[in-house]
């Protein structure tokens, strides 16, 4: 598969105190998990490598929520409790950007693949890795 370029997208949490970039390509795959947290939230995972993700404001008003293992790093704005981002389990060297909280974002095409968070451990392995992991 060719390598697409990237425009960086701004997002952000529900009130704006909390506002971000990502670099994405035009055409993205989405993972609609279905693990207690996901489910409840409505996240759409757009998950990116580190160099792909910035911070433009807000680090002073993110609070951090672990649960399980505690390797997912959960980010809400304490705010308006929006998890716009966070630090994801299964990639710990890249971001998750909740796609909802993308500003009109212009893609060609969007693809959703289900993932079945609620057994985590037995399908970890079917998550595709961040360009340039093992």
């Amino acid at each position: 598969m060719a390598v697409q370029a990237v425009k960086w997208r701004t997002g952000g949490c529900h009130c704006g105190a909390v506002r971000f970039e990502v670099a994405a390509p035009d055409e993205i795959e989405l993972i609609d998990c279905n693990c207690s947290i996901c489910s409840k939230t409505g996240y759409l995972h757009l998950i990116v490598p580190k160099a792909n993700f910035r911070l433009l404001k807000g680090q002073d008003k993110l609070t951090a929520y672990t649960f399980n293992t505690g390797a997912a790093k959960h980010l809400f704005c304490s705010v308006c409790g929006i998890k716009s981002f966070y630090v994801p389990r299964s990639h710990p060297d890249g971001y998750s950007v909740n796609f909802r909280c993308l500003d009109a974002a212009d893609f060609a095409s969007i693809i959703t693949t289900e993932f079945d968070g609620k057994y985590w451990e037995a399908n970890a392995g079917s998550l595709a890795p961040l360009e340039g992991e093992p």
